[in-house]
């Protein structure tokens, strides 16, 4: 490829998606798919969202965690947009999805799920593969057993649902559950809730911590530094004792409906351990577990191995795109 071609391509791959593009692919495009960035209201809220992918292909939706966004997919949407249409929301309370202040929104697992149901149905998503990564776990599952015959396939990246998976990093928010005072939310606030904390999430765990990007949790940290949002997070530290309470009913989902289920898994991740990754096979039998050595935030060393081993995955569970016919399990 040539140098212009090169910077062409570089230029292009953050310009919006028009139907003429969809409709009249080029070379470029067939090498960088475009990803786009919209917005849709559901349930209240205006949902950011970022987008790539033939809109005939089959769908995977990307769930995020805490504290960051859709912005941590950035570069795992293009390894996958070829053959899927890639979507990846903002959670309420995260990224650049705006709350309006009428509507008096409750911050919780619950209520994110079902702002995340309503964003499907906006989008007219009918049929999907999940990718639920920390928070986007709990929200992610909430979804799929409301919908089961929706979901094609999960992909649990450091996605926990199960009791084992909970590493001791959880201890001074399991105080904050069992003794939720001002004091304990303040030990959380001055503790988590920091730019020196966010950086420690990113780089626990990396064999070269300096080959993670300062972007992902300096915008983290801008964006969680908003007026009124730390108490958000603060909130959803207190209500993520409730997804323990919905593990046997995630497990029952896993028994009843069963999934393809790829949990692939940063094994140093200190929030949730590799046994959380095992576990999937107690209630899924034939569940495909790999562990690569890295942190709790896998995509920022290891980009490449994840969309490889979720494009074999889908493949092998028929979901793909063949000859241009979509073929879903």
């Amino acid at each position: 490829m040539s140098q212009d071609l090169s910077a062409q391509t570089a230029k292009r791959a953050f310009a919006p998606e028009t139907p003429e593009m969809l409709s009249r692919p080029t070379e470029i495009q067939a090498a960088v798919p475009l990803t786009s960035v919209r917005k849709v209201e559901a349930d209240g809220v205006q949902v950011f969202y970022r987008v790539a992918g033939d809109p005939s292909t089959p769908v995977i939706l990307l769930l995020h965690g805490f504290p960051t966004s859709s912005f941590m997919f950035h570069e795992l949407i293009p390894r996958l947009a070829d053959r899927y249409r890639v979507i990846a929301p903002d959670l309420p309370g995260f990224g650049f999805t705006e709350v309006p202040a009428e509507r008096k929104y409750t911050y919780s697992f619950e209520a994110m799920a079902v702002t995340l149901d309503a964003f499907t149905r906006a989008l007219g998503l009918n049929r999907y593969a999940i990718y639920v990564f920390d928070y986007g776990a709990p929200t992610g599952l909430r979804l799929a057993m409301a919908h089961p015959e929706r979901v094609t396939a999960i992909v649990s990246q450091n996605g926990n649902a199960y009791e084992d998976g909970l590493g001791d990093a959880w201890g001074p928010i399991r105080k904050y559950w069992s003794e939720p005072t001002t004091e304990n939310r303040e030990v959380l606030r001055q503790n988590i809730l920091t730019l020196e904390a966010t950086r420690w999430q990113y780089t626990h765990g990396v064999a070269i911590p300096e080959s993670v990007a300062p972007e992902s949790y300096t915008l983290d940290t801008a964006l969680m530094e908003r007026p009124g949002n730390k108490e958000i997070q603060l909130d959803l530290f207190l209500d993520y004792a409730s997804n323990l309470k919905l593990y046997p009913k995630f497990q029952e989902y896993f028994r009843r409906s069963r999934p393809p289920l790829l949990a692939i898994w940063g094994k140093n991740d200190p929030f949730f351990i590799p046994a959380g990754a095992e576990a999937f096979r107690k209630d899924l039998p034939n569940a495909q577990v790999q562990f690569l050595d890295t942190g709790h935030f896998a995509t920022e060393t290891h980009v490449v191995e994840i969309a490889a081993a979720m494009r074999e995955f889908l493949e092998e569970n028929g979901i793909s795109r063949t000859a241009d016919k979509v073929v879903s399990r």
